[in-house]
């Protein structure tokens, strides 16, 4: 777990610093879960007190002291830092839209974020397969945003649809960084959590506005 990790086009060399970029710009996730916390003291009681919201919000301070704690150690376990917390968001995400915005039953969400983590954990560990979890997210996010948007009209629809495409471009520069290190030796992986901090604040302000728990006697559960 101790083994040093050296997979991003900025680094050169150990130590703590030898991702500047890439370590500083995890500020963003900061920056974003600070602006969460904002709209959240401005938000009606009901908001502030709803479990999802908070919980995808301290997501978002996790994700980036994870990253920002990988982008500087470097080492396996740190990598593991890095990339529970923004799983769990994904997962966690996943549950919640399917169950708020989609208003599926419980097990379907259950199914739904079994089927995630099949994609993402599962498959490419036991059959050595290249899936991307972020892919897979990518994917799950467009499908859930064009289904609200043209399928029920749902106002999350365009917003969701509006933070896939904004994903995609984070998306976008994190598989660059690699084929792009030549060419441009620090890379383009800072892009990808400036880029991916922005997504997750949209993402969640996106829940505070339309993703609230169903009250009681409109005939579903909350979750």
């Amino acid at each position: 777990m101790n083994r040093a990790v050296d997979i991003y086009c900025e680094r050169l060399g150990p130590g703590l610093w030898a991702e500047p970029l890439n370590a500083l710009t995890n500020l963003a996730f900061i920056l974003a879960g600070i602006l969460l916390v904002v709209a959240l003291r401005r938000a009606e009681p009901a908001v502030r007190g709803d479990a999802g919201v908070l919980a995808l919000t301290a997501l978002v301070f996790v994700i980036g002291f994870g990253s920002g704690l990988f982008h500087t150690v470097a080492t396996a376990w740190a990598g593991l830092a890095d990339v529970v917390p923004i799983a769990l968001f994904i997962l966690l995400y996943l549950f919640l839209a399917l169950r708020r915005f989609v208003t599926l039953p419980l097990w379907a969400c259950g199914l739904g974020v079994a089927a995630m983590l099949l994609l993402t954990v599962v498959l490419p560990l036991t059959l050595h397969i290249g899936l991307s979890s972020y892919g897979a997210a990518l994917a799950a996010l467009l499908l859930v945003g064009g289904f609200l948007q043209f399928g029920r009209r749902h106002p999350a629809g365009p917003r969701l649809l509006v933070a896939g495409g904004l994903f995609a471009l984070s998306l976008a520069f994190r598989t660059a960084d690699a084929p792009l290190c030549n060419a441009l030796p620090i890379g383009t992986h800072f892009l990808w959590h400036v880029f991916n901090a922005a997504v997750l604040y949209s993402l969640v302000r996106t829940m505070m506005a339309h993703g609230m728990r169903p009250q009681a006697g409109d005939g579903r559960r909350g979750a």
